[in-house]
């Protein structure tokens, strides 16, 4: 005979409990997000746009960024291990409030407003093809270093 349910022991779930499971990654993400807000703050404010101009702070952040990405991928993931907080801190943290989709967005539309939306269309394409570009350009150099470099 089994024990009515209000009197069974509760049922201990596998899952972790929220601060050993989903807090760190999220306190690493925000931590890391500030320092790379941060960083590209500061940037544009040493280097302002001037408006009407093409806003170069914003589209060598973004480059430098994703080449960033690219050589830390390769070593995160061919590389070695690293500790569960690597990728969110810096990945997602660091570089992602580093580089800037919402900045490039209100910069073409700074453009558009000043009356050149051609600069804004070419700063649009040229955003989208330098950063692709230097994922791949990183990555690639990345493993033919290493590559290079293995006995």
């Amino acid at each position: 005979m089994t024990a009515p349910e209000s009197l069974r022991a509760p049922q201990r779930s596998a899952r972790p409990s929220f601060w050993h499971g989903q807090a760190p990654v999220v306190a690493v993400v925000a931590l890391g997000g500030a320092l790379g807000a941060a960083a590209r703050y500061a940037l544009s404010l040493h280097w302002p746009t001037p408006p009407g101009g093409f806003p170069w702070v914003t589209f060598w952040t973004n480059v430098v960024g994703c080449a960033v990405i690219g050589v830390f991928m390769v070593v995160i993931t061919e590389v070695s291990a690293a500790h569960r907080l690597v990728r969110p801190f810096f990945g997602t943290g660091v570089l992602g409030g580093f580089t800037t989709f919402s900045t490039y967005a209100v910069d073409i539309q700074k453009l558009v407003d000043h009356g050149r939306p051609a600069i804004g269309l070419a700063y649009l394409a040229a955003t989208l093809l330098a950063a692709l570009t230097a994922v791949w350009l990183a990555s690639t150099a990345t493993r033919r270093v290493l590559k290079w470099r293995q006995p």
